[in-house]
Formats: C-alpha cells, sequence, structure tokens
C-alpha cells in the first residue's frame, strides 16, 4: 500500500509563494532548478510552508503544555518564541516534580502558571483539557500516550503541536489517522515534532528534488548514528510504572525504540521526497550494551518502496563509534546529500556541486552552516500562522504514516521476517498495558529474538 499523496504539511493552499518579497529567509543559491527547462513550481505549487521568522499578530492564543519534561519545556518556550500574543496558561504532568521543574524554568522566563491551572495524574491531560481555558494544547509525554491524548484534544476541539513519534504499535497509529480526519473536518491545525518539514534548508532541498533536480530517485539511505542517549537505573521503592515512566526513553512499549522514537526524523525525510511509504521491509538489529530496558541499540533496515526504489536506513545507540545523522537520494540525474553538521547539496556524476544552500553568513561573510531560524521555533510559527490566518494545515498523516514506516523497520529486526505494509495497516499489535496507574505491573520485557514471534 502506498501513500502517493503524502502532501507534506499543507492543505486547502495555506501557503504563498516564497519568491514574494520581504516574507522568507535565504533558501537556496540561485533559482529553484526544474527539469527538462519547464518552468519550476513555487512553494505554493508544492505545498511548502512559508517560512517567516515570526508569526503574524492577530487573536491571543492560549496553550497548555500536557507533558513537562525537557521537551515539553522546550516545546512550552518555542511556542512563546514564535510570535506577539502567545501564553502558557496550564501544565499537566503525571509527576509532580516534572511539573513543578517546568514550571519554575517558565517563572525564569516571566511566565507564572496559576496554582489551579496545574494538574497531576493521568487523567491531568483532561483536566487541563476541560479547565485550563486553552485554544492550544501542546503533546509531549512519553510517545505511547499520543494517540489518546490527541483523541481528547481532537474531541475537545483543540489545536495541536505533538511531538514525535505519535504512536508506538500500530493500533496507536490508526486511531491517529483516524482523528487527524476529525481534526480536519473541525478546522484544527496539527503540527507533529518531525521538524525537517519545517527547517528551511531541508524545505529548500525538497523543493528542487520536486522540481526535478536530480531526476527519478532511484535509491536512498537515511542514518542516525550516536552515543547512548540517557538513562535512568530503577531506585529503591520505585514501582514497575514509576521507574519505566521515569526511564521512558529506554522502554519500546512507551518509546517505540529509537528506530520509531529518534530515526523518525530521517525515515520521513525519504518518505517526504519520495513521495512514498514503503511496501515491505527486511533487516535486522540487536542489543549489545545497552544498561536497561527492553530495547536494541542498533538496526539495519532494507525498506522496499517497488518500482526499483529502496532506503537503506541504520541507526544505533553505542557509545565510542562512528557517529553521523543524515540523509543521501540518488536520482538519474544527481546525488543531494542532506545533514545537519554539512550543508546540503546536490552533485553530479562528475562530482561537481550543481546546487547547494545559501546559509546564512557570519561578520566575516563565511557561511555560519546554520539556518536562519531554528525548526524547532519554525513549526510553532507555521502553527500560529495558520491558526491566525484561517489557512489549514496539517503534518499529522504524514507523520502518522513515517512513523509506522518505523513500526515495520522494528518489527522486521525483532522477528527476523519480511513485514508488509500492508500487514501492519491491518495489525493488532498493541504495546503496553491497559489501565494506567503507578503501581507495579504483570508484564515482562524480554529483549526480542529474531526468528522468535515478537
Amino acid at each position: 500500500m502506498e501513500n502517493t499523496k503524502n502532501k507534506g504539511v499543507s492543505r486547502r493552499g495555506f501557503l504563498t509563494s516564497a519568491v514574494k518579497a520581504g516574507t522568507v529567509g535565504a533558501l537556496a543559491t540561485g533559482a529553484i532548478m526544474s527539469a527538462c527547462g519547464e518552468s519550476a513550481k513555487t512553494y505554493e505549487e508544492l505545498g511548502l510552508p512559508e517560512m517567516l521568522d515570526k508569526a503574524p499578530d492577530g487573536k491571543k492564543l492560549k496553550a497548555g503544555l500536557v507533558g513537562c519534561g525537557n521537551r515539553g519545556t522546550g516545546a512550552a518556550l518555542n511556542f512563546l518564541a514564535a510570535g506577539n500574543g502567545l501564553e502558557i496558561v496550564a501544565l499537566a504532568d503525571v509527576f509532580e516534580d516534572q511539573l513543578t521543574d517546568c514550571r519554575n524554568k517558565l517563572a525564569e522566563k516571566g511566565v507564572k502558571i496559576d496554582d489551579s491551572k496545574c494538574y497531576i495524574g493521568f487523567d491531568s491531560y483532561q483536566k487541563l483539557l476541560d479547565n485550563g481555558g486553552v485554544d492550544v494544547v501542546l503533546l509531549a509525554t512519553p510517545p505511547h500516550f499520543r494517540p489518546e491524548h490527541f483523541e481528547a484534544s481532537v474531541k475537545a476541539k483543540k489545536h495541536v503541536f505533538m511531538e514525535k513519534p505519535i504512536a508506538v504499535d500500530p493500533v496507536g497509529i490508526r486511531k491517529i489517522l483516524a482523528d487527524a480526519k476529525k481534526a480536519e473536518a473541525f478546522g484544527l491545525n496539527v503540527i507533529c515534532g518531525t521538524q525537517r518539514r519545517h527547517q528551511r534548508d531541508y524545505v529548500a532541498s525538497y523543493a528542487q528534488v520536486a522540481n526535478g533536480a536530480i531526476g527519478q530517485i532511484l535509491g536512498a539511505k537515511a542514518y542516525w548514528n550516536q552515543a547512548h542517549v540517557w538513562y535512568k537505573e530503577r531506585e529503591p521503592g520505585q514501582t514497575d510504572m514509576e521507574h519505566m515512566m521515569r526511564n521512558w526513553n529506554n522502554f519500546t512499549w512507551l518509546s517505540g525504540d529509537h528506530i520509531v522514537e529518534q530515526h523518525v526524523h530521517n525515515i520521513d525525510v525519504i518518505n517526504w521526497f519520495a513521495q512514498k511509504t514503503p511496501q515491505f521491509a527486511i533487516g535486522y538489529g540487536s542489543r549489545q550494551r545497552r544498561k536497561t530496558g527492553d530495547q536494541y541499540d542498533n538496526f539495519s533496515i532494507d525498506f522496499n518502496y517497488g518500482n526499483g526504489l529502496s532506503m537503506h536506513s541504520m541507526c544505533r545507540q553505542i557509545d565510542d563509534c562512528a557517529n553521523g545523522i543524515g540523509e543521501v537520494l540518488v536520482g538519474t540525474k544527481g546525488m543531494m546529500y542532506l545533514s545537519d553538521i554539512e550543508p546540503h547539496k546536490i552533485y553530479d556524476f562528475k562530482g561537481k556541486v550543481i546546487w547547494e544552500y545559501d546559509y546564512p553568513k557570519n561578520e566575516k561573510g563565511e557561511s555560519t552552516g546554520k539556518v536562519a531560524l531554528t525548526p524547532y521555533i519554525q513549526e510553532h510559527v507555521n502553527l500560529v500562522t495558520a491558526i491566525r490566518t484561517g489557512n489549514y494545515l496539517s503534518d499529522a498523516e504524514a507523520c502518522a504514516y513515517s512513523t509506522l514506516t518505523g513500526i515495520m523497520g522494528r518489527t522486521a529486526a525483532y522477528t527476523g521476517k519480511k513485514v508488509t505494509w500492508e500487514e501492519m495497516m491491518k495489525s493488532d499489535m498493541r504495546m503496553g498495558p491497559t489501565e494506567y496507574h503507578l503501581g507495579n505491573l504483570d508484564m515482562t520485557f524480554e529483549v526480542p529474538v529474531p526468528g522468535k514471534e515478537a
């Protein structure tokens, strides 16, 4: 099954052309390239976001944060930085200490949250939606809870920012897809944390590919290799649930494993640029040095998109190894290299650079190698702009498909089987408990062994 209408972030003509004077930062060296001498499609025609430095003024918007950890606190500050007339007025978290820490960090920035707008517990998200008086909700809890929280947010008719990934299993993905349709029917704008769709060099690079600069895409690779991320050992007296929730990044039912939780960024880029989802996946992974939880620390997956196109996906979280983050696309006319730490470039087959992104310059006239506005703020600028202009914007469906691509790769590695897109779309796989409390759980967490059903 192919998602042939993976529309990026725009619906109903949200965006104006990037060539309008004064509306965008530096985008690329020269004009957008096009194949066969045809006129290049504009950003508007390609459904790409307008890269405003700041959302336009308009109706005051009040937001509530669900999930007050580091990423949630960061998302709240990013929202506040997106324009004028933006407020964080309510907080929700399972743990009081996390909420208090977030509240204190916001207070340091001059943002005061009233006691009556602070909600604790597994049902805190619903209390915030019912009583918080918010227009926008920021969802940044462990990913397992995203489908339930998104469903409630749409039912409450709130605009949504939700961190990636947006589910950890196929059951959650189907729920997200259904509620994304409801959000569109209600006119609720939705932005996800796959922020490369809001990152200026990636957006400009996509425009090049969409206009035929590298020809037909024949192959791709995506990689996120780094040292092991944070983990927490179990403390004396902690229940099963408290330990897992505080160490969520190391349990598959909470995070989706790092191929889903982190590598989804790179997977999303390939799905976006190819305008397809894979037909099947075959691959492997293992657990070599991970200290807690039940996840793998490395994956190597071949995603087959059909018609001769495949992507090699690799991701690793192991200390003292070679690292790198980025994507490569090979087409009939050239090769595109994308990276967070390298300039975005297109080469012909003789190794000549035929296009590169024009990054802002420093005082010495040297390229900074960084976009003019961090995508963590840009995605909120785009969300607020959509709300205030009334031009609908959602990338929930695209993020759901990319998340499911990661889940398909994870399943292929865990089982050792060839796993198809159709199987994933129909799968009844659901991870985690059905009831939530901070006690002990009747659950086992064995590390998957390929060749056995996971």
